[in-house]
């Protein structure tokens, strides 16, 4: 498996990552926990080295199932994480709303820790700018929680440029997660700019369109009631029938290459800029195979 690395930093991990979400939260009921750990540890075989989760997924379910899945690999393998959603440390009760504030922080991030039977985090992302708590502060908080040695590097998720430099100014950030794909290329027009300029590196979640670009999703298709999916407006089935003309190019060039649509949509994430990282999510070890195969197109 080729590498990467995130920006300046020198975070050094695999080109793809593995997005975890969708094994615990997201896109229906969570599955089989021995069956996902058995996938993340196939990952890690494969040369896998950098595996994205989050306090909110589940909520608490996810982190432990990384740091379960990963605890015999803990020093070969890149874990990120996320806080900045309020909630309760101890239920794992989701009261809405975010919550960066520094306290919250601190505590959020030693219930981490534990959850992913670690000593260190290599990676924390504040999952969503707080509008209530200056981004100098949340900075500060990491930098903090890096001296006292656990966290490794800062990153940032679904920021903006200004943000981005204001946070960047008080402690260096190591990677934006944002959305990135064929059908979503709204970061090429400031944010890629200004991750260059800044030697910050890119992180995209949902780099097969949430599923849409695989080819394997038309306008018939029915999504499980808990799938977000249901929710998102590029998903009603009228969109999915305008934007079938993307998956039918994406398919053609697929035929061409003799690859797959799938295949074609990361290797098209990956050519964008040497410092991006995607991190597709998968619970279909023959797709993690398929995803894997991208990065050779």
């Amino acid at each position: 498996m080729q590498k990467r690395k995130l920006g300046n930093s020198n975070l050094e991990v695999s080109a793809l990552g593995l997005g975890c979400m969708g094994m615990s939260f997201g896109y229906g009921p969570a599955l089989d926990k021995q069956e996902m750990i058995t996938l993340i540890r196939s990952a890690v075989e494969r040369g896998v080295t950098f595996f994205d989760t989050a306090e909110v997924y589940g909520p608490f379910a996810n982190e432990e199932l990384v740091g379960e899945a990963l605890a015999p690999f803990r020093d070969q393998v890149v874990i990120a994480t996320k806080f900045g959603w309020d909630i309760d440390p101890k239920t794992g009760v989701h009261h809405g709303g975010l919550n960066s504030r520094p306290e919250h922080v601190k505590t959020a991030t030693e219930g981490m820790l534990k959850r992913l039977k670690t000593d260190y985090i290599d990676l924390l992302y504040q999952h969503r700018v707080d509008p209530q708590v200056p981004i100098e502060e949340v900075a500060g908080v990491v930098k903090n929680l890096i001296q006292q040695g656990k966290v490794k590097h800062f990153g940032l998720s679904e920021a903006g440029v200004r943000t981005i430099r204001r946070a960047h100014g008080v402690q260096p950030v190591t990677a934006l997660q944002s959305e990135y794909s064929l059908w979503w290329r709204e970061p090429e027009a400031e944010i890629l700019p200004t991750l260059e300029e800044l030697g910050i590196g890119f992180v995209p979640f949902s780099p097969l369109g949430k599923g849409f670009l695989t080819g394997k999703i038309d306008e018939n298709t029915a999504f499980d009631s808990s799938d977000f999916r249901n929710t998102v407006p590029r998903f009603t089935p009228e969109n999915r029938k305008a934007n079938q003309a993307v998956v039918d190019l994406v398919g053609r060039i697929a035929t061409k290459k003799q690859a797959t649509p799938a295949q074609i949509a990361l290797a098209w994430v990956l050519t964008q800029k040497p410092w991006i990282v995607p991190i597709p999510g998968t619970t279909k070890l023959h797709r993690l195979e398929e995803n894997l195969c991208a990065v050779a197109i």
